[in-house]
C-alpha cells in the first residue's frame, strides 16, 4: 500500500467563531513537475492559527480530485466563499478539470455561445472616491471622461464618472450618504444612474477588495434573453432585467468573488449614439475637447480573473455562457523554480470577448502570486485589464511620461539578453527599429501561427498588490467582412507562453522588492 503526505500551504489566519461547522472541501492533484512535488496538494480555504488539524496520509488513485471533509468556519468573509455562496457538503462533486498545457492545448471554435454577444462595453470600479479615481486613470491612461452622474446632475446616491478611448469605457462610482436620499424623501430608483448600485455593498466591497472591478459588462443583443438563458443553464443571479428609459436593458449574474458579469442591451442600437446614452441619466461632458487626451487604446482585449479554483470557476461561466477555451497554461508552462499557477481562457464565438482566470497552485517554495493576491484582494476578483492599443509605441511613451506625474508606474523591462534573439523568434514582423522600441519601452513580443503579440504591464495601481494593467496590441490576422471593410480577427496571436512566463517572473520579483521592506520577525522568547 502506498500513501502520499499532504502538504499544507499557508492561509491568511481567519478568526473561527466559537461553533465550528463541517464543510467540503477539496483535495487537488497535481502530476509531478519541477515546480511542484508529486502527490496531493490539500486546498484547505480555512484555517485557524489556535487548531492543529491533523491530515493523515490518504491512499489516493491517479484521478484529479478527492472529496474530504474537516472542521472550518462558515465566516462568509473567508476565502471558502471567494466564488460566492459556499458549497454545502451534500452538493455533488464539480465536473473533473484536467488541464493539458499550452503545448498540448489544441485550439477549437464550436461557436457554442447560448446567447448573441457583440463586445465588451464596459468596466465598473467601486471606490471610496471616484471623483479623484477617475481623474487618475484618465491622465494615466488618455480617457478623457465623456459622461457623468452626479450630484450636480440630480443623483444623489451615487457618483459615477464614464471615461471613454475609442471603444474602451471605464466606469468608476463611489456612494453618497444615504441620509441625503432619505431627507428629501427620494427612492434609490428615483435617483440612481446604475440601478443596480447598493449602499451598503458598495461600501463593504470597498473596505474588503480596496480599488477593485465590480462588473464586467458585456453588449449583448438581448440582455432578458441573456439572463434568463445564463440562470437555466446554472449562473447565480445578481440583478434581475430592468429597463431603463425605454432604451436599454442591464442585468447581472455572478462571475465570480464579488464581481458580477452584466449584460447591456439598446432597444435601438446604433455606433452614433452620443456618450449620455451609455446608461440613461448620465450627461455628456465636453472635457474632450477643452482638454483632449488620446494615447491610442481603442478597447478592452481581455479581463483577467483570480480564482481559489481553477476548474469549478471555468465550469461554471462555461456552463451559463457556452463559452469555450481558447488557451490554457499551467505551472510547467510559465511558473519558476519558486511557485507557479494555472490558467484558462474562456472566449466568445467571435473571440472578441475573452475571459482568462488563474488559480494558485500550491507546495512550492515561494506562495503563488495567485495566492498573494487572494489575500489582499480577500477573495476571488478581476487580476488586470488588457487594453488594446494602436499603436504601443505611441501609447507607451505618453503613459511613461506620466508614470512620475500621477499616472502608472511598469513592472521592470526584461533584461538586454531577451532582445537580442528577438529577431529570430518572431521573424519579419518586426522591423530593426520596431525592435529597437521595444527594446527602449520594455515591451514583451510573442507569436503564435497566427499573430504577433505585444504586450507590457503596469504595477498595480492601487494601495494593495492587486489590480494592475496591461498595453497591448495584437499584429497581424487581419480579415474582410461581407461589406470588404478590413479587421482584425479577435485573439490574434494568442495569449503568448512567452510573455506569460515573463510576466511571471516581474510579479514575482515585484513581490520580493515588498516582502524585502518588511520587518523581521521578532524572535520567540
Amino acid at each position: 500500500m502506498k500513501t502520499r503526505t499532504a502538504v499544507v500551504d499557508h492561509f491568511p489566519t481567519i478568526p473561527f467563531p466559537p461553533r465550528l461547522f463541517l464543510h467540503s472541501f477539496r483535495v487537488k492533484y497535481y502530476q509531478p513537475t519541477k515546480h511542484h512535488p508529486p502527490g496531493p496538494i490539500w486546498s484547505i480555504r480555512n484555517t485557524n492559527s489556535i487548531l492543529n488539524i491533523l491530515l493523515h496520509q490518504a491512499e489516493l488513485s491517479s484521478s484529479s480530485s478527492v472529496h474530504h471533509t474537516i472542521l472550518s468556519s462558515p465566516n462568509p468573509t473567508a476565502p471558502a466563499a471567494a466564488m460566492g455562496k459556499a458549497t454545502a457538503p451534500s452538493s455533488p462533486a464539480a465536473p473533473t478539470f484536467n488541464l493539458v498545457g499550452f503545448s498540448n492545448f489544441v485550439r477549437a471554435n464550436p461557436r457554442s455561445d447560448r446567447f448573441k454577444v457583440k463586445r465588451f462595453h464596459h468596466i465598473e470600479f467601486w471606490s471610496t472616491d471616484s471623483t479623484n479615481t477617475s481623474r487618475r486613470f484618465s491622465w494615466g491612461l488618455g480617457m478623457p471622461i465623456v459622461a457623468k452622474s452626479d450630484l450636480s446632475t440630480g443623483n444623489v446616491t451615487h457618483a459615477s464618472y464614464l471615461l471613454r478611448s475609442g471603444d474602451l469605457r471605464f466606469l468608476f462610482t463611489s456612494p453618497y450618504s444615504p441620509s441625503i436620499a432619505q431627507m428629501d424623501n427620494l427612492s434609490h430608483t428615483a435617483t440612481a444612474s446604475v440601478p443596480t448600485f447598493d449602499h451598503d455593498a458598495c461600501r463593504r466591497f470597498s473596505a474588503k477588495h480596496g480599488l477593485a472591478v465590480r462588473a464586467v459588462a458585456i453588449e449583448v443583443e438581448d440582455a432578458e434573453f441573456a439572463f434568463r438563458t445564463s440562470v437555466a443553464h446554472g449562473a447565480r443571479p445578481s440583478a434581475e432585467p430592468m429597463v431603463l428609459d425605454g432604451r436599454a436593458v442591464i442585468a447581472e449574474v455572478e462571475l465570480y468573488g464579488d464581481v458580477v458579469l452584466r449584460y447591456v442591451s439598446y432597444k435601438n442600437p446604433s455606433d452614433s449614439d452620443p456618450d449620455c446614452w451609455f446608461l440613461p441619466k448620465f450627461e455628456s461632458v465636453d472635457e474632450a475637447s477643452a482638454f483632449p487626451l488620446d494615447y491610442g487604446i481603442r478597447r478592452l482585449d481581455h479581463a483577467v480573473g483570480n480564482v481559489p479554483e481553477l476548474g469549478p470557476a471555468v465550469a461554471y461561466v462555461k456552463g451559463f455562457t457556452g463559452f469555450h477555451e481558447f488557451a490554457e497554461f499551467t505551472a510547467e508552462d510559465v511558473g519558476t523554480s519558486e511557485s507557479g499557477l494555472n490558467s484558462a481562457v474562456l472566449a466568445n464565438n467571435e473571440e472578441m470577448v475573452l475571459l482568462p482566470m488563474n488559480e494558485p497552485v500550491f507546495g512550492t517554495k515561494r506562495k503563488s502570486q495567485i495566492q498573494t493576491y487572494l489575500e489582499h484582494n480577500e477573495g476571488a476578483g478581476v487580476q488586470h485589464l488588457a487594453l488594446m492599443s494602436e499603436d504601443i509605441f505611441k501609447t507607451l511613451r505618453e503613459m511613461r511620461k506620466r508614470s512620475n506625474i500621477g499616472g502608472f508606474e511598469f513592472m521592470p523591462s526584461p533584461p538586454p539578453t531577451y532582445y537580442k534573439n528577438l529577431k529570430n523568434r518572431v521573424g519579419d514582423v518586426l522591423s530593426d527599429e520596431q525592435i529597437r522600441q521595444c527594446e527602449e519601452l520594455g515591451i514583451l513580443v510573442d507569436k503564435d501561427d497566427q499573430g504577433t503579440l505585444l504586450q507590457i504591464f503596469t504595477k498595480p495601481v492601487g494601495d494593495r498588490p492587486t489590480i494592475f494593467i496591461e498595453i497591448i496590441q495584437r499584429v497581424g490576422c487581419m480579415m474582410k467582412d461581407e461589406a470588404g471593410k478590413e479587421f482584425q480577427k479577435g485573439g490574434c496571436g494568442g495569449f503568448g507562453k512567452g510573455n506569460f512566463s515573463e510576466l511571471f517572473k516581474s510579479i514575482e520579483e515585484y513581490e520580493k522588492t515588498l516582502e524585502a521592506k518588511r520587518p523581521a520577525e521578532a524572535a520567540s522568547a
